[in-house]
């Protein structure tokens, strides 16, 4: 008599998407499957492969919470694990608020793998006063699942601390752990010279607020190959529509914006998979910017990195970590990269990862989560399949009026014209049949007051900046 093979493990994972979901680049946009910033996708793909082995497979839930969906995940799933990033702050008080809701109706365990709260970079924590009772009710909902929660750094710790919480520990990013325990990085030169690659990075709120805007600029007239990687969802739709709906794309200032040289130059990119996000930094000499995982993205491509500190929740990783990095409020604005890559040293990040990540999986065999690394094949068979995969390339500025450039948008058009008319029938049929006997019917070319048209609607979309593109220049 045999005994009956075991049943894999059902993790459900908060993530946009899989790191196997792949989609175009106006797929991708239309659906944010990067939850508004590309960096989201970095740690949870990294804790798709960590958590990926013989006895456990992953599944995406998505970024968006659905409470109603408790039932299902019951009766379908293990444990939810949930990766989060600067969750504590004001402005996600409502999604995590649905969170609490959701968490309050699974019977299975929760685990929070690194979430951290944002302050300034005096670590003062009183605007998050107002939302305390919102942290205080999700993690003492989590901890009612878990064995202990795990934040990104110091400062994350000492505020749930302050608040009476003691299973509280820190484990940083999953991100830096998506190689496992060995960290290996090196500058390629003693020094940058006007032929180094350099990527920078930076939110709106550090170039309009921090004088990133003229960090970027003087590098920009220095080093020819400099290159900006965005990461919001607004940026991308610059890069590839020239338009964004979010009043902040009018910025300027931002590489992004279709009147910045930069994006002129073709000069920025951004990336909706990890994947190709590190792949093409490889061949960087160094990447520096306010973005945390705009610069782990590089270090996890072996590119030396230096953060400019904007606030608590990227000064915490990088104390963790031993990750270069500087405050930006204390950064001359006519700093030049060389100074930055000269002063930046790798010793803590390189010696003392094995230990980190010694404290990561320990922190998730506690609460009863295996690893790739030491339960699995190391990530081999994950990282093959992504291999195999036809990821979407960069979206890159839209600098041309070639036809070829434009197919893949006009085809995007089509399809979704097609997809809004049919779900505009449906609807129809839907009204028509409820109400009966009363006089609904949509005559052609009748109702389009009440029922915008699908090709108006898309056309809203790419109307413009193709009208932009074809004009002849004045």
């Amino acid at each position: 008599m045999t005994d009956e093979p075991t049943r894999q493990r059902r993790i459900l994972l908060r993530s946009g998407k899989s790191p196997f979901d792949v989609a175009s680049l106006e797929q991708s946009l239309d659906r944010d499957v990067f939850a508004t910033n590309a960096g989201n996708l970095i740690f949870s793909d990294a804790s798709h492969k960590i958590l990926t082995t013989p006895r456990a497979e992953v599944f995406s839930n998505g970024i968006r919470t659905d409470p109603s969906a408790a039932g299902r995940i019951n009766e379908e799933f293990d444990v939810f694990v949930v990766p989060l990033a600067n969750a504590f702050r004001p402005t996600f008080e409502r999604p995590l608020k649905r969170m609490t809701q959701l968490i309050k109706k699974l019977r299975i365990p929760v685990v929070v793998l690194g979430v951290g709260a944002q302050a300034d970079l005096k670590y003062d924590a009183s605007r998050l006063k107002a939302m305390e009772p919102t942290v205080r009710e999700f993690v003492t909902e989590v901890l009612n699942r878990s064995a202990s929660i795990g934040v990104r750094g110091e400062f994350t710790e000492q505020y749930l601390k302050s608040m009476g919480f003691r299973d509280v520990e820190v484990i940083g990013c999953p991100s830096m752990f998506m190689n496992g325990d060995t960290f290996q990085l090196e500058k390629k030169s003693e020094s940058l010279t006007a032929e180094s690659r350099i990527s920078v990075n930076g939110s709106h709120s550090a170039v309009r607020s921090h004088g990133l805007d003229a960090i970027i600029r003087q590098a920009h007239e220095r080093y020819p190959h400099l290159r900006f990687v965005g990461q919001n969802l607004l940026e991308a739709q610059l890069l590839h529509w020239r338009e964004t709906g979010n009043p902040i794309g009018a910025q300027t200032s931002m590489p992004t914006h279709p009147s910045h040289p930069m994006y002129r130059e073709g000069k920025v990119r951004l990336y909706v998979d990890p994947a190709t996000w590190i792949d093409e930094l490889r061949a960087f000499d160094f990447s520096f910017g306010s973005r945390i995982h705009g610069n782990i993205a590089a270090l996890l491509a072996g590119v030396p990195s230096t953060v400019l500190c904007s606030d608590s929740r990227t000064l915490e990783l990088c104390r963790y970590f031993g990750i270069p990095h500087r405050k930006i409020s204390e950064t001359p604005r006519n700093i030049d990269p060389a100074e930055l890559y000269e002063a930046a040293d790798f010793g803590e990040l390189v010696n003392g990862h094995k230990e980190r990540f010694l404290r990561f999986t320990g922190f998730m065999e506690k609460n009863g989560l295996e690893n790739t690394f030491h339960h699995g094949d190391g990530g081999a068979a994950f990282d093959a399949q992504l291999s195999k995969l036809a990821l979407p390339p960069a979206v890159r500025p839209w600098t041309d009026t070639d036809p070829d450039s434009m197919s893949s948008r006009f085809s995007w058009m089509q399809s979704r014209m097609d997809e809004l008319a049919s779900q505009n029938a449906l609807l129809r049929d839907q009204l028509e049949a409820k109400a009966g006997h009363v006089a609904f019917k949509v005559q052609a070319g009748e109702g389009s007051a009440a029922w915008p048209s699908a090709y108006r609607r898309a056309r809203r979309v790419v109307g413009r900046p193709v009208r932009r593109l074809l004009r002849p220049e004045q």
